[in-house]
């Protein structure tokens, strides 16, 4: 076994053990279809821009005080203005733009594990957006123009599992968080080899960090609960196993199983 081989194995037993199930071997025939490349780009591209403003929000609502609030909104914004942008959009906006804070973030006194939050999410974010940057440069380099690509049904799908009063809320966001960094971990490691190179190398390139990103959404769900939430990532777990293995109608990254092969 290779050193990559290995590196891959010891990342994808604990994920592994999380999910309740794999991505189902119909969705990587799919994925794998030279026809679908545009709609797998765009929309892990997509993807990238959601894990950033989901933990950019959490930081907002939970950690920092008003004026590190707006520091991560303008931290967003190129990005953002790029996505929504329509026929005006321009990777100039970021790509010319040192990707980080403009000022040191401060926590708010009365969330205890703000420094915490604080730590891991300004992390993921900050990978978030390199990683978005990343599949625009390999869209640009294949003709491959971004398009608007509405969303799948996975992660709203999820948000149902999530309870609606604090802290159980940000536990349950948090779990969810867990979730989806360890199903495109799974997904990057089980479609990588069915890719060209360059796309092989970089989704394998990716997976220490997904990796990471679930461990410390995890982490950080058991602190805040101070309480076993084995019940809670049970659950979520389950709605997100029925999501991924369901009929889907719509290929996305995180899509369900084709419906026409299902049925």
């Amino acid at each position: 076994m290779d050193n990559t081989q290995q590196m891959i194995n010891e990342l994808l037993t604990p994920i592994k053990q999380f999910l309740q199930c794999e991505t189902p071997d119909s969705w990587i025939e799919e994925a794998r279809k030279p026809e679908n490349l545009t709609a797998l780009l765009v929309d892990h591209c997509n993807c990238e821009l959601k894990a950033s403003q989901t933990a950019i929000f959490m930081v907002r609502k939970y950690a920092v005080d008003k004026a590190s609030g707006e520091a991560l909104l303008a931290w967003a914004k190129p990005y953002e203005d790029f996505v929504y942008g329509g026929a005006n959009r321009s990777t100039a906006l970021f790509h010319n733009k040192k990707n980080g804070l403009s000022v040191p973030l401060v926590a708010r006194a009365d969330f205890p594990y703000g420094e915490e939050l604080i730590e891991k999410m300004v992390r993921l974010i900050k990978e978030e957006f390199h990683h978005f940057e990343q599949v625009l440069e390999i869209m640009e380099k294949r003709d491959i123009p971004y398009s608007n690509l509405h969303a799948g049904r996975y992660a709203k799908g999820l948000m149902k599992a999530v309870r609606t009063h604090e802290p159980a809320t940000l536990i349950d966001k948090l779990i969810v968080g867990a979730y989806i960094e360890a199903r495109s971990c799974e997904r990057f490691a089980k479609l990588a080899p069915y890719l060209d190179p360059e796309l092989k190398k970089f989704y394998i390139s990716l997976l220490r960090s997904e990796a990471r990103h679930y461990q410390d959404y995890l982490t950080l769900a058991e602190k805040i609960a101070d309480k076993d939430i084995r019940d809670r990532i049970q659950a979520i777990g389950a709605k997100e196993a029925e999501l991924i293995s369901a009929p889907d109608s719509t290929f996305r990254f995180h899509s369900g199983t084709p419906e026409y092969i299902a049925c």
